[in-house]
């Protein structure tokens, strides 16, 4: 079975931590167990998750402080908090803090599941837009060297170097797009349309946007210094993507 995230549960029940693991597990998920916030911290510092689900009454977490202190540990690391002693403080105190959940024990496990489940799907989801984020990024400072190139020599352009250009950024564009792949076809299996709607919308999908707009920009501002058919299709390719995002 494909792992489909990884999940840590800190929570001073054992009985409740292994249990809940065990059902993750089962359902295709790796999961560590943590018995207070100490070794929950310890636990983040040395490994990556996907999603924290964690009791709100154990060693360390008594007002929420370990909670509070996730995004300087984990930042983006969605949460589920989980409680057999709910409260309004609490419950009030945790939309502030922008969990994914806040469940009562004994946890209704359809309810449960489903939860768990969309909340690593953004996890993932935001993982990927950020390295495809990146990966734009880094083509829009190697289209930007074809300035340099030109004003290094107006007159002729080393073909090598263009090629060798070329190489790189077309690699970089074709990873990104796979990237996009995957996450739009991930998004498609596991979320509603509305829900996926939302997500395309995010702030770090601005941004990417942006950044694809810019390779834009300067693909065309360098077209009569090079040219180049690949430079020119690769062009076409951004603003065919950019136009069904905008």
């Amino acid at each position: 079975m494909a792992i489909l995230g990884r999940i840590l549960i800190a929570d001073d029940e054992a009985t409740f931590a292994e249990a809940h693991a065990d059902l993750l597990r089962d359902q295709g998920y790796e999961c560590d167990c943590a018995k207070d916030a100490h070794t929950a911290k310890e636990l983040l510092g040395k490994n990556r998750y996907d999603l924290l689900i964690a009791d709100i009454k154990m060693p360390g977490n008594d007002e929420l402080e370990f909670i509070e202190e996730l995004p300087a540990i984990a930042e983006g690391l969605p949460i589920i908090l989980v409680t057999g002693y709910p409260t309004l403080n609490t419950a009030i105190k945790s939309t502030r803090l922008h969990v994914a959940g806040y469940m009562v024990k004994p946890l209704p496990l359809d309810d449960f599941l489903k939860l768990v489940r969309e909340s690593i799907i953004r996890s993932l989801s935001v993982r990927m837009f950020d390295k495809t984020r990146d990966r734009l990024q880094e083509i829009n400072h190697e289209l930007a060297s074809l300035d340099t190139m030109k004003s290094l020599n107006p007159s002729n352009p080393s073909f090598a170097d263009v090629d060798v250009f070329l190489q790189f950024t077309i690699k970089n564009v074709m990873a990104s797009m796979i990237d996009l792949r995957d996450l739009s076809q991930a998004l498609a299996y596991n979320k509603p349309k509305q829900q996926v709607c939302q997500l395309l919308n995010c702030p770090r999908h601005a941004e990417l946007t942006e950044t694809v707009r810019d390779a834009i920009f300067v693909l065309e501002k360098t077209k009569s210094a090079f040219k180049s058919s690949e430079l020119a299709t690769l062009r076409v390719k951004l603003e065919r993507v950019l136009g069904k995002s905008g």
